[in-house]
C-alpha cells in the first residue's frame, strides 16, 4: 500500500486552493514556530482571508466546529489512508460521490480567518469578531511573538525563514530565546487569562526566558487565573508536567505568582524544612523540583501528577520534634488532599485512583524487605505498579540517593511469575456452603486467609485451603 500523505502535504493543499480561488492563505501559530525549531509539529494550521463560508463552499468535506469564531476544519481525502486504494475515494484523491470516508483515510486541517477580535468579557472568548482582509491585524491579536509567525508554504522550502511573514518581532525573539507577550502584555492576558500559564509553558518547552514586561504582567494578574476554567487549567499543568521540563514550568509557576493561585497547596512545600539525615537535597519544595527534573516528555500523566503531590502532605503535618523534623500521618493527610485536589481538577476516576494511589503508597517501599510473602504479592497486584517503582526511584533520587528498596522490589517484582502473584483461588463461596457454611460477611475473611496461605506457599490445593478454614472458623 502507498503511503499516506501528511499534515503538512494535506495543509499545503489547502493553501493551494484557497490561492487559486483568489484569497491570501498562509501556515500560521505554532506549527511555524516549531519548523523554524526544526521540530516536528504537531499539527498544522492555516490563516486566511477567506471567510468562514467561502471556505465551507470551496472544499467538499468540511466541518463547522468554530466558524463563529472563524475556525472550519477541512478534510482532505487520502485514498493511502484506509485498508486499500479503492476504500474512501478515487485515486486522485477525489472522494467517490456517497461514498463514506473512514477515520483513517482523511487528514484535517484548521483554517481559521483573519480576524480582530473585540473585547473578552468572560477573559476567554472575545465579545464579537469582525474579520479582516489583513494578516498583519490577525496576527496582532494572538499571544506570543513566537506564535505570530506566518510562513508561505509555497514559496519553496530552500530557504525557510524567507518564506516566514513576520509582523511582530517573532524571528527575533525565536533567535534570542524569549517568550513575548505581543503588543501589550496586560491586554493579551486580559483576554484570555489562560495565556499566562501558556507563556510559561512555552519558556519551559522550549528553554527560554520570559521577557520582562511580559513576567511583570503575568506577576500581576496572576489572581485572575482563577476565573479559567479548571479543566483548562489542568490540562496546561498537565502539559507542563509530561512535556520534560517539568521542573523549570514549576519554577517559573513560582516566581511569577502562579503557582499560588493554581495550586497553593504545592506553594506551601517552599521553605518546609526537612530531616537533613534523609534529606540533604534541602526542603519540600526543593526534593519536589529534583523529582519532577527526572520526569521524561511523554510520562503518563498520573506518574506525573503523583510525582507532584507525593509530599503534599508535609507542609500541614510539619513538626520540629525533640531528636528530628517529623511529619507524622503526612501519607494520609497528602491522599486526602490529593484527593481533593483531583476533584478541584476534574480528573476521571481512574486517573484520581491512581494519582491517591501513587500518594498513599510511596512510603511502602521502606518496609519491603520486612514484609511477608503474602503482603508483598499483594502490593505487586497495584494498578500500574510500574509507576509506584517509577515514583519511589525519583524519590530516592532526590533524596539520599539510597536505591536498595527500589532495587529490592524491583528485582523481586520483574522475577515473579504472574502467577504466583495472582494465582487461581483454591476455593470460592461455592465451596465454603458446600462444606456448611452459611454465607455472610465472614466469608471475605476466610477466602483472604486461604489467599494468605496461598501466597506464602503454606497451602497448594482445595483440601488443604477447606482443612485450614475449618481450622481456624471452626462450624458451631
Amino acid at each position: 500500500m502507498a503511503r499516506g500523505m501528511g499534515q503538512f502535504e494535506a495543509a499545503l493543499g489547502v493553501v493551494g486552493e484557497l490561492r487559486a480561488a483568489g484569497y491570501e492563505a498562509y501556515l500560521a501559530g505554532g506549527c511555524v514556530r516549531d519548523l523554524l525549531l526544526g521540530r516536528e509539529p504537531k499539527d498544522y494550521d492555516v490563516a486566511t482571508s477567506a471567510t468562514p463560508e467561502a471556505v465551507l463552499g470551496l472544499f467538499p468535506r468540511t466541518f463547522a466546529v468554530g466558524a463563529h469564531f472563524g475556525v472550519v476544519l477541512v478534510a482532505t481525502c487520502d485514498p493511502c489512508g484506509g485498508a486499500d486504494a479503492g476504500t474512501c475515494g478515487t485515486a486522485d484523491g477525489a472522494c467517490a460521490p456517497g461514498a463514506e470516508l473512514a477515520e483513517a483515510a482523511y487528514v484535517v486541517t484548521e483554517v481559521a480567518t483573519f480576524r480582530s477580535d473585540g473585547a473578552y468579557s468572560d477573559g476567554r472568548h472575545p465579545d464579537a469578531v469582525r474579520y479582516t482582509t489583513s494578516a498583519e491585524e490577525d496576527v496582532r491579536r494572538r499571544d506570543f511573538t513566537i506564535n505570530g509567525l506566518l510562513l508561505d508554504p509555497l514559496q519553496g522550502a530552500d530557504d525557510l525563514r524567507a518564506a516566514v511573514i513576520d509582523h511582530v518581532g517573532g524571528l527575533a525573539d525565536l533567535d534570542a530565546g524569549v517568550v513575548r507577550a505581543i503588543g501589550r502584555a496586560e491586554e493579551r492576558f486580559e483576554e484570555d487569562h489562560l495565556r499566562m500559564l501558556r507563556g510559561v509553558r512555552f519558556a519551559a518547552r522550549f528553554g527560554f526566558e520570559i521577557e520582562e514586561g511580559t513576567a511583570v504582567a503575568m506577576c500581576r494578574l496572576a489572581g485572575r487565573i482563577g476565573a479559567v476554567s479548571r479543566e483548562r487549567v489542568r490540562d496546561e499543568l498537565t502539559k507542563m508536567l509530561t512535556e520534560g521540563r517539568a521542573r523549570r514550568a514549576f519554577e517559573l509557576l513560582e516566581e511569577t505568582g502562579l503557582l499560588a493561585e493554581v495550586l497553593p497547596e504545592v506553594a506551601r512545600m517552599k521553605g518546609v524544612e526537612q530531616p537533613p539525615q534523609f534529606h540533604p537535597e534541602g526542603d519540600v519544595w526543593t526534593h519536589t523540583l529534583l523529582l519532577l527534573d527526572q520526569l521524561e516528555a511523554g510520562c503518563a500523566l498520573t506518574l506525573a501528577w503523583g510525582a507532584l503531590l507525593h509530599d503534599v502532605g508535609k507542609p500541614p503535618t510539619f513538626r520540629r520534634g525533640p531528636d528530628r523534623i517529623r511529619f507524622d500521618g503526612h501519607v494520609e493527610v497528602g491522599v486526602a488532599m490529593g484527593a481533593e485536589i483531583c476533584r478541584r481538577f476534574r480528573f476521571s476516576n481512574e486517573e484520581t485512583r491512581q494519582i491517591v494511589a501513587l500518594i498513599e503508597n510511596h512510603m511502602r517501599f521502606m518496609d519491603a524487605g520486612r514484609m511477608k510473602a503474602s503482603t508483598l504479592k499483594r502490593f505487586f497486584r497495584l494498578p500500574r505498579f510500574e509507576e509506584h517503582l517509577a515514583l519511589h526511584r525519583m524519590d530516592c533520587l532526590a533524596g539520599s540517593g539510597n536505591l536498595e528498596n527500589w532495587e529490592f522490589v524491583r528485582e523481586r517484582y520483574e522475577s515473579m511469575p504472574e502467577e504466583t502473584v495472582r494465582p487461581r483461588p483454591l476455593i470460592t463461596g461455592r465451596e465454603l456452603i458446600a462444606a456448611g457454611y452459611v454465607p455472610g460477611a465472614g466469608f471475605k475473611e476466610m477466602l483472604r486467609t486461604v489467599e494468605d496461605a496461598q501466597l506464602e506457599g503454606a497451602i497448594g490445593t482445595a483440601e488443604e485451603a477447606l482443612r485450614l478454614v475449618r481450622e481456624r472458623f471452626p462450624l458451631m
